[in-house]
């Protein structure tokens, strides 16, 4: 169990450091006149993922699991999610956010990732992230009620996404 809970804790780390890039992005962003669209959803999004977390974590030492197969395979996609995730950073830079705000004359990544794979923060961090707790945790009931649940907020965010960037897009 102790290994599961150094790695859980690591990664929820890692995020904490990533949403200081958000929160200090956000800020320059605002100063900038940038509108943010989808706040509730925003908003609905980061309770989810805390809740995610913490309901994984909950069920790992609920059922006392240890590191096996299982967690491994979750480890190996959480460090993929996150390699992505600060990849998706570094190529965003002062626009990364985890709110959706769109700053007038914004510059649109055309980078081979982003020409390749739509939106990926979702689909190469986000959903593989969550997975991957899923799995580390051996979080059945999280995975089973709790991604559903996420993904519809994200598909939500998607839709924002892309009715807030269509203008940009000629």
């Amino acid at each position: 169990m102790q290994y599961v809970i150094i790695i859980f804790v690591t990664f929820f780390v890692l995020r904490l450091f990533s949403l200081y890039f958000s929160i200090r992005n956000e800020k320059r962003l605002l100063r900038c006149g940038a509108i943010q669209y989808g706040k509730f959803n925003s908003l609905l999004i980061t309770l989810a993922h805390i809740a995610y977390y913490f309901s994984a974590l909950y069920e790992a030492y609920a059922t006392g699991i240890e590191f096996e197969k299982v967690s491994g395979i979750g480890l190996a996609i959480m460090t993929f999610a996150y390699l992505m995730l600060f990849y998706v950073v570094y190529k965003l830079r002062d626009i990364w956010t985890v709110k959706l705000y769109i700053v007038p004359n914004q510059r649109i990544e055309r980078s081979f990732l982003f020409r390749t794979v739509r939106h990926p923060n979702y689909f190469l961090n986000i959903i593989p992230e969550l997975i991957g707790v899923g799995l580390l945790c051996h979080a059945w009931f999280t995975l089973s009620i709790g991604l559903p649940i996420y993904l519809c907020l994200l598909a939500v965010r998607i839709r924002q996404e892309e009715r807030a960037m269509k203008p940009l897009l000629g």
